[in-house]
């Protein structure tokens, strides 16, 4: 055997024991996937962990660690101590904030996330309305292992534009920009699975209210614009249009799905620190279902059905604008809009958080049919 061949095997070797000592380093390793924060008596803080187990002899898929603790990293050290695994960061995907800690501030929660240099700035943040540590301890029977259930059912949800996609990236980037507060999506039990239950809109890293899972997607079209998405009207009639025939429908239920949207936002009148903002919605979908007396067959009640679905949309979303802006959070991110149509120092010397709830916002919705199905 010459020189090289002796030297290419002892490489081979090494490279083979390197391995097997990888292999058995990542066996003790307890990649954490599912955390969550929950407010503890005496301004401690709850930390529950959710680490799948890999050892295929355990008699379960994963560990759950829970303690109490003053911060989040002494909670990690004494998470440390239950486990016989090296706990670790890099695969966290979620973080779920109970409710009550959520009230409270989550500034000093989401300032240690952005701090360690193992979570990815895309990890997903939940607001739990009820305890989170109750529901990451808790076993779906129906469904995988629990951490991997909620990482399905918001992926699912946020596809459909049921709620916001909030990861810990923009959730800062929101909370330190002077134009918009920050949301995030809700999820509570429902005993035997989970559920989304609206979205929580923050004022700086403080909840202030929620917007109902109905009104989730109307949301959505204020926000910004979207690609996918469902949603069902029951159409009033309309005043002037009253029928003596009792057998006709006092109200209409159409299902517009496959929506595309885009919103655009003009604002002008910037006098005295005063503005007026005008939001256009455009909104086009196919309709998927409808129970009503219009013949969609027809050109004038297909435009009917148009212009009575942008009435309807166009009164919620004012109503939502409304709530939104009597509890002073700026959720839609107008604010970015009225500092862009200004200069530096005029906007310095706007107020914006007192003068947001007073801001004149118009709503303007056109919804635009694209198919009525086959059977008209």
């Amino acid at each position: 055997m010459n020189k090289w061949t002796r030297n290419l095997l002892y490489m081979l070797l090494i490279v083979v024991i390197t391995g097997c000592q990888d292999q058995h380093i990542l066996e003790r390793q307890g990649f954490t996937q599912t955390m969550s924060y929950d407010l503890a008596p005496e301004e401690q803080v709850e930390v529950t962990l959710s680490v799948p187990k890999a050892d295929p002899k355990s008699i379960t898929d994963r560990e759950v660690l829970t303690t109490v603790a003053s911060g989040s990293k002494e909670a990690r050290i004494k998470l440390s101590r239950q486990s016989d695994l090296q706990l670790v960061s890099g695969q966290l995907r979620n973080v779920l904030f109970g409710l009550s800690l959520a009230k409270q501030g989550l500034a000093e929660f989401t300032d240690t996330l952005v701090r360690d240099p193992a979570i990815g700035p895309h990890l997903k943040l939940i607001i739990v309305n009820g305890h989170a540590g109750q529901i990451l301890q808790k076993n779906f029977s129906q469904h995988p292992r629990t951490g991997k259930y909620i990482d399905k059912l918001m992926e699912k949800e946020e596809n459909d534009n049921s709620v916001p996609r909030t990861t810990l990236l923009s959730f800062v980037r929101d909370y330190y920009d002077d134009g918009i507060d920050p949301v995030a999506p809700m999820i509570k039990s429902l005993g035997s699975s989970l559920t989304t239950d609206g979205i929580a809109l923050f004022k700086d890293d403080k909840f202030i209210a929620k917007i109902n899972s109905e009104d989730a997607l109307i949301f959505a079209f204020l926000r910004g614009s979207l690609r996918q998405g469902e949603i069902s009207l029951k159409l009033e009639k309309e005043a002037g249009h009253a029928d003596n025939n009792e057998s006709r429908l006092r109200q209409e239920i159409v299902m517009l799905s496959s929506i595309i949207s885009s919103r655009k936002v003009k604002v002008s009148n910037c006098q005295n620190n005063h503005c007026q903002i005008d939001i256009h919605l455009n909104i086009e979908g196919s309709v998927l279902e409808y129970i009503g007396n219009l013949k969609l067959s027809i050109p004038t009640d297909r435009k009917q059905l148009e212009r009575r679905m942008s009435t309807d949309i166009t009164s919620k979303a004012e109503k939502l604008i409304n709530y939104i802006q009597k509890r002073s959070v700026d959720s839609l991110g107008l604010g970015q809009y009225v500092r862009n149509s200004m200069s530096f120092a005029a906007w310095n010397s706007l107020d914006w958080k007192t003068e947001y709830p007073q801001i004149k916002v118009n709503c303007k919705v056109e919804v635009i049919v694209k198919n009525y199905g086959k059977m008209q």
